[in-house]
């Protein structure tokens, strides 16, 4: 608290999309993270933002959280939150978004996907005391809080702040923080280190012996594989593929199965299908039982990965892996007409170019995926006034505890030859 400042007594209204307790001081909106709607609290105020102090009348649905750091480490919203109030926020997050754009695009379910939990994390490391020590960052902070346990993350991943520290001792003199991200495969633990630049050939001899010592599948430092011990797989349906060092992944197996169905749901009786920002194939292999798929993606070393998890596949109809850039060169109408559906999964930014080429092409379904509802209601939009119709989103919650928000929605519209 401020010198001279006193406590303010708060009513909080609701929850902000960051999981922050909303109320209202001098006419001004505070935010109130750990705070929970219902609530009387009593925090000190800086600017919009407010410090819990004390509860005075706590909340019904207030429940104790499930890590001991929470309230510190800042990578869990709402571990205090009872699961029906938690649902009802996520699901009004997006219904807020859909709204906001003027769209009437209902919220169809709410699909539990944390499964095992999270299969990836990256863990920043610091100098302290002339040695790395690993751990996540604390709410708006770049205070460290080591993690020896993490409810949200894998069993596999539950030592792994104390494998980053040990891969990395070998680079104990880098003047620079280290980010270490640990993926958990099926070959076992893929540590990609960033932040140091590239190692020396000595360097590259310790941090070989480390993996082996450590029993890792991949190590590699800003992509650059070190050693690969083991194949770092991961399934898409049943095809097994190899990331690229740092690749991006679904959250959880559970989720990226979630979307997978509905995806192939969305796609049903397609012949050609599009699969446009596909990374690695999580869609295209699952989509290739049943069709041919082209692939694109800015990523050539994604392409090139799905590549050879489709040479090395059985049963499987033909895929193309294409390198391109869809913000600048999406696919244009003329591309897309031969397509029965597309699917989508682009980043946060959306796909709106991408999505204008498809609004005046001849594709009849579009499957699309996204991890931003404000961009999502944005493209949706544009597909609804080229006359796609969609019963509805889902929200795949695969981020637990957080306000991150992962949907998936099937459009179509008539096919029409004519479409010009």
């Amino acid at each position: 608290m401020a010198d001279g400042q006193a406590l303010q007594r708060l009513v909080i209204e609701r929850l902000g999309r960051r999981g922050e307790g909303l109320a209202r001081h001098d006419g001004a909106l505070v935010a109130v993270p750990l705070a929970l709607p219902g609530e009387t609290v009593l925090a000190d105020i800086s600017g919009d933002r407010g410090t819990l102090r004390s509860i005075e009348q706590a909340a019904p649905d207030r429940r104790e959280p499930e890590c001991p750091l929470f309230g510190t480490c800042g990578g869990c919203a709402v571990q205090h939150l009872a699961e029906p109030s938690y649902r009802a926020w996520k699901t009004g997050l997006v219904a807020s978004a859909m709204a906001q754009a003027g769209l009437e695009i209902p919220v169809l379910g709410f699909i539990d996907a944390h499964g095992e939990g999270r299969r990836r994390a990256t863990f920043h490391l610091r100098t302290v005391e002339s040695r790395w020590r690993a751990g996540f960052m604390a709410a708006r902070s770049h205070d460290l809080v080591p993690v020896p346990h993490c409810p949200i993350l894998v069993p596999g991943l539950q030592s792994a702040g104390a494998t980053a520290e040990a891969a990395t001792r070998s680079l104990a003199r880098a003047a620079k923080p280290l980010d270490v991200q640990v993926t958990a495969t099926e070959g076992g633990l893929e540590l990609d280190i960033r932040g140091h630049g590239p190692v020396s050939e000595r360097q590259r001899a310790m941090l070989t012996q480390v993996a082996a010592e450590l029993d890792l599948a991949r190590l590699s430092v800003h992509g650059d594989v070190i050693v690969e011990r083991r194949p770092p797989l991961v399934r898409a349906g049943m095809v097994a593929l190899v990331p690229p060092p740092g690749g991006f992944l679904q959250a959880t197996e559970a989720g990226e199965t979630a979307l997978g169905d509905a995806v192939l749901q969305a796609c049903a009786g397609a012949r050609r299908v599009a699969d446009l920002f596909s990374g690695s194939g999580a869609f295209a292999l699952r989509l290739a039982g049943s069709a041919e798929v082209h692939a694109a993606d800015g990523s050539a070393s994604a392409m090139a990965a799905l590549d050879r998890a489709a040479r090395k596949a059985h049963g499987l109809r033909r895929i193309v892996a294409e390198t391109r850039d869809l913000f600048r060169r999406p696919l244009l109408r003329g591309e897309l007409d031969g397509f029965d559906a597309v699917v989508l999964d682009p980043p946060r930014a959306g796909a709106e170019a991408q999505v204008r080429q498809i609004a005046v092409s001849r594709v009849p379904k579009v499957a699309m995926v996204s991890c931003d509802a404000a961009t999502f209601a944005r493209d949706a939009g544009i597909l609804q006034a080229a006359g796609f119709t969609t019963p509805g989103v889902t929200i795949v919650d695969q981020f637990r505890y957080s306000g991150h928000v992962e949907l998936v929605a099937a459009f179509t519209r008539p096919a029409r030859r004519d479409r010009r």
